[in-house]
């Protein structure tokens, strides 16, 4: 391809065909034609559509939730058992890590599995995981339900994103950007209110989420999926960016910001707590947690408030906010603010809410059916890269190389840099691409698909 818009074509097949191909998994036509795949219903009208998002949509808000949920309970591990903040962002390393490997190995599982085993397994290592986190009693613990929770995580995220997509595209994409950002907000603030105010914080936060994670089980568990498994499983497992041709390019562009917004998550979810608490002179686990609550929630409004401006305006908005916030925040800090360090963190949520928004909407509307796992496991590669990796350089620079503000700053400035790679990325993708996958104004549950041929 040389920046040309592919040709598409309507795959207009017989009714029979169409459902045959979209039956495997969640999606509208298989949630028209067969009342249990996806509740009982028979209209497609938006609200019916919209139902069936929220199952998908709440369990990446419960499983992102859940990950946050020890980031207010840090300190308080750490005056237990005594370990520095490289132990801190070393723990949450391997949480990313596994969600990595996870999305490696199983990011494509559900296309041949199916949905429901892919998230019913998933859901079930989230459990065990909020078993060991509750039962906790030194560092190996921690290190234990991290991966537990990683790999539980990085295997459902790829299926939970697709069944989104297979229900409404564009409402599924929309989903695919908020849930994540609502779900850390979620936990770190439930997570901050029950160690600040309820008896025994380091169980109960855990026992609620184990109360979520099996209604949610038992949803997944009364879906009926319309067809058994499709061969290519054992190709499946094995790891590989499952990216396609057409696609690579944009994502490329794209990854930048991506890899820029999570890691500012990354930072927030491990070391801000700690700086919150010393620019406030307060020992709050709410005042802890409330960096990570602010920077993902308003990225979450952003994300629905920004949801009809065209992509790569917001992404061009994004990466400016990100570069502003980043900027104040390291000014913040040096003047030793928590109100300029809060204010900061609100710009950067915009920031982050529109770069992940328009990095997934520049990518996401173009994968066609049967690509959308694998696709969205590779974006969410991306994304928890940007998460783990510097989150654990931070913690030594925060031991080895000046203490919080200093790491405060190296962050900063990686952010910004990153922003302006992207920037200077979007400016080198000069093609602009259609949509691969379109509805035919005759029949709506027919797809169009690129020609393979152009």
């Amino acid at each position: 391809m040389t920046g040309r818009t592919p040709a598409v074509r309507c795959a207009c097949s017989s009714a029979s065909a169409s459902h045959s191909a979209s039956a495997a998994r969640w999606g509208p036509t298989a949630s028209r034609r067969s009342p249990t795949s996806l509740g009982t219903h028979h209209e497609d009208a938006p609200t019916s559509r919209l139902r069936d998002l929220l199952l998908p949509a709440s369990i990446v808000v419960s499983l992102l939730a859940s990950s946050s949920a020890p980031t207010p309970l840090y300190a308080k591990y750490s005056d237990q058992w005594h370990f520095s903040p490289i132990t801190t962002t070393v723990v949450f390393g391997t949480y990313c890590i596994a969600v990595l490997a996870a999305l490696l190995v199983l990011g494509r599982a559900s296309d041949h599995l199916g949905r429901r085993p892919v998230l019913l397994g998933a859901l079930a290592l989230q459990i065990v995981a909020m078993v060991v986190f509750s039962e906790a009693g030194d560092i190996g613990a921690l290190f234990a339900g991290r991966i537990l929770q990683g790999f539980g995580t990085g295997s459902a995220l790829g299926a939970l994103g697709a069944a989104m997509l297979d229900v409404d595209r564009e409402r599924g994409t929309r989903a695919n950007a908020v849930a994540p950002g609502l779900g850390s907000g979620i936990g770190a603030l439930s997570s901050g209110l029950i160690v600040q105010y309820l008896p025994a914080p380091t169980r109960l936060v855990y026992l609620v989420f184990i109360g979520v994670f099996l209604a949610q089980a038992l949803g997944v568990a009364l879906l009926t999926e319309a067809t058994g498994r499709r061969p290519g499983l054992r190709a499946a497992l094995i790891p590989e960016l499952a990216v396609p041709r057409h696609l690579r390019r944009l994502l490329l562009a794209v990854a930048p910001v991506l890899f820029a917004v999570w890691s500012l998550g990354g930072f927030y979810g491990s070391l801000a707590p700690a700086l919150a608490r010393q620019l406030s002179g307060s020992d709050s686990a709410v005042i802890g947690g409330l960096g990570l609550v602010v920077l993902t929630v308003v990225s979450s409004v952003t994300i629905v408030a920004f949801a009809r401006i065209p992509p790569r305006t917001v992404m061009f908005l994004g990466i400016t906010l990100l570069v502003l916030g980043s900027l104040g925040t390291l000014l913040a800090v040096e003047a030793s603010s928590v109100t300029g360090f809060f204010a900061c963190t609100l710009v950067c949520g915009i920031g982050f809410g529109a770069g992940f928004q328009g990095g997934m909407r520049t990518v996401v509307p173009l994968v066609a059916e049967h690509e959308r796992a694998g696709v969205l496991s590779s974006i969410y590669v991306i994304c928890y890269l940007g998460m783990g990796l510097p989150a654990v350089v931070a913690g030594i620079l925060v031991v080895h190389g000046g203490g919080l503000s200093t790491a405060t700053r190296d962050y900063s400035l990686f952010v910004v840099t990153f922003a302006v790679a992207t920037l200077i990325s979007l400016l080198r993708v000069r093609g602009r691409t259609r949509p691969a996958s379109l509805t035919c104004a005759a029949h709506d549950d027919v797809r169009c698909a690129p020609s393979p041929n152009r």
